[in-house]
């Protein structure tokens, strides 16, 4: 069942990401973070346990990042991640966004959606703030991809 976040959730939530961002694929996000940001969050549950996670995260009024996305590996290329995603592009667009962008690892995935990978100086310096957190900054290897919201069929 997909549904945005409660504050139930964030212990969760965390635990999730966490997984992740132990193996180095993604920030990992402090309890306090995660109760600021709570309601970008959207989760898929199953029987109680989350099994995927995304934040839409707004940086500008027409600007907006798909940000912590995470599946449970047990439930990996099942939709959860797509249910997630597709969730925080519907929001986007209803908030009259023009653009979402991520960093990612996995273009792949982010292409199905219409992302277009993109050199990240094309990115405003104001995304760059969660960045110095990273143990990768500033050697970031982390892909820039750009969905743009307003030629989206």
């Amino acid at each position: 069942m997909l549904r945005k976040a409660e504050i139930k959730d964030v212990k969760d939530i965390q635990k999730l990401l966490l997984h992740y961002a132990n193996r180095g694929d993604m920030l990992s996000r402090s309890l306090s973070e995660l109760y600021e940001a709570l309601r970008d969050f959207y989760i898929v549950e199953d029987e109680g346990r989350i099994t995927g996670v995304a934040a839409l995260h707004i940086v500008w009024e027409d600007l907006a990042e798909i940000r912590s996305v995470a599946v449970a590996e047990d439930v990996g290329r099942k939709g959860v991640g797509t249910e997630v995603v597709n969730a925080c592009i519907t929001e986007g667009r209803q908030l009259g966004l023009k653009r979402l962008f991520c960093l990612t690892y996995k273009p792949d995935f982010f292409a199905k959606f219409g992302f277009q990978i993109v050199d990240k100086s094309q990115l405003p310096h104001k995304v760059w703030g969660d960045c110095i957190k990273c143990a990768k900054f500033p050697d970031c290897d982390e892909i820039a991809m750009i969905l743009d919201l307003e030629n989206l069929k």
